[in-house]
């Protein structure tokens, strides 16, 4: 791995004073939903719309529904990610309006073993979907979300339950180890090793070390980066490609870039500098730092410091879960100043443009405030749905990282139960055994499953879908 100790661009070469920079991105306001980016009145104002409509998608909590669940065509993952938006919102602003329905969802549907792996998903569910739910429950720990009541599962359980799960999954037989995408050996897909599934566990795994100052959850962290690294998912500059197949041994990678991923080992990475001292962490330092200057690609050249999924959004090829992904590379970045403060000048900028162009393109729907899906385009594209809002509550809500505290731990604070057992007894294969055709347009990460003719090299890394 290229070492690198300095941002590029000159990011924190030159000082960036936040109050300075505040006075001027905060003359500015939004054309569509009114944001001054230096308030935080207007940035809750502001969030407090984009969440109502977002939250207008969830039917999960009508009389006949399944609480957690979102309808068609928004699959399971998307939902947990959702709800740990949720769990942001509350965290950032104090708004308890969407807890009940957010602490129903995510208790209805940790499954008989509570572990993330509920009945109606299991035979469909994949080591990303499981992870999505249970970096909610991280979230909720960390961010001291209200606990539920003591005969319930308590939200580091939950989390510690997911690793614990998908720990017993490191596959050794090949690729020299990782997570497979697919839990279960009849699902198509379940030979495709892909870096969102391994990319969440070390994020997990990473936040849990910090959360429980256990070591063994920083050695697993430690060796998910290094296989990471050496089987070819992260190059010598910090990109992130999609995934590979186990059928060769992992010998040929697909190439696409998703914003999604570099937020995962953000974030992790982020969060082994913090769990660290010395060498140790000097060497996290830099992987933080090359992380975040191969971030660049998902920044528009042309709109300078506006995030855009490059692989998929000019081009107009973004399927349902792709349009979603914006929201986590936004969410781990903000979160990684708390725990990485080194990383606040080079970050803060990019949401702050990006919250703002985002908010012009608040003015579709019946609301008048839903948001479009193109930030770089400067008004709504006539692109609504669950992602859209997703990614435009949590780059707006981002803004409000320095009005508050940084994640707890149990030795700062942290008030949820841990088991560390918890989830260990084993996969169960569930009752129906048959296989569900799975897609791009039905998991996250599958674009090795489907036709794509890859072009666009940007340092040797293949990123955009044409068809």
């Amino acid at each position: 791995m290229k070492a690198q100790t300095s941002f590029s661009l000159g990011r924190l070469s030159r000082p960036w004073n936040l109050l300075t920079g505040a006075l001027i991105l905060g003359a500015q306001f939004a054309e569509g939903i009114e944001l001054s980016i230096d308030d935080p009145s207007s940035i809750k104002k502001a969030t407090k719309l984009v969440a109502k409509d977002l939250m207008s998608f969830y039917t999960g909590h009508r009389p006949g529904d399944v609480p957690g669940n979102l309808p068609a065509p928004y699959y399971w993952w998307e939902a947990g990610a959702m709800f740990g938006s949720m769990v942001d919102y509350w965290y950032y602003t104090g708004d308890d309006t969407y807890n009940e329905k957010t602490t129903q969802a995510l208790q209805f549907q940790v499954g008989p073993k509570n572990d993330f792996m509920p009945p109606n998903q299991t035979s469909t569910e994949g080591n990303d979907d499981q992870a999505f739910w249970g970096l909610a429950a991280m979230s909720a720990a960390e961010n001291k979300y209200p606990d539920p009541p003591d005969d319930q599962p308590q939200w580091l359980a939950l989390a510690q339950a997911v690793f614990n799960t998908q720990a017993v999954r490191w596959d050794n037989q090949t690729c020299r180890g990782g997570l497979r995408w697919q839990i279960f050996s009849f699902n198509n897909g379940y030979n495709y090793k892909n870096t969102i599934s391994n990319g969440c566990f070390f994020n997990l795994a990473a936040r849990l070390a910090m959360y429980t100052d256990n070591r063994t959850y920083y050695e697993w962290a430690d060796t998910m980066y290094d296989w990471t690294e050496n089987i070819g998912l992260m190059t010598d500059k910090f990109q992130f490609y999609d995934g590979t197949d186990a059928t060769n041994n992992c010998t040929t990678v697909n190439r696409i870039q998703w914003s999604y991923n570099a937020g995962n080992y953000l974030i992790g990475a982020a969060n082994m500098y913090n769990y660290t001292k010395g060498a140790e962490q000097d060497k996290w330092k830099q992987r933080v730092t090359g992380i975040l200057n191969a971030t660049s690609v998902f920044f528009d050249p042309k709109n300078v410091d506006v995030m855009y999924e490059v692989a998929c959004e000019n081009n107009g090829k973004c399927n349902v879960d792709q349009r979603s992904f914006k929201a986590y590379l936004s969410r781990w970045m903000a979160a990684t100043t708390k725990v990485a403060p080194f990383t606040a000048d080079f970050i803060m900028p990019k949401l702050r443009t990006s919250a703002l162009a985002a908010a012009k393109t608040c003015t579709g729907g019946a609301s008048g405030n839903f948001c479009g899906q193109k930030w770089t385009t400067g008004s709504f594209d006539n692109s609504m749905g669950v992602g859209e809002q997703m990614c435009a509550l949590e780059v707006m809500q981002s803004n409000l990282i320095g009005t508050v505290a940084g994640p707890v731990t149990n030795k700062t604070g942290g008030t949820s139960k841990g088991d560390p057992s918890a989830g260990t007894g084993g996969d169960t294969v569930p009752d129906t055994l048959s296989s569900k055709s799975i897609t791009t347009g039905d998991r996250v990460g599958a674009g090795f499953l489907t036709t794509l003719i890859i072009v666009g090299v940007i340092g040797g890394a293949a990123w955009m879908i044409v068809s």
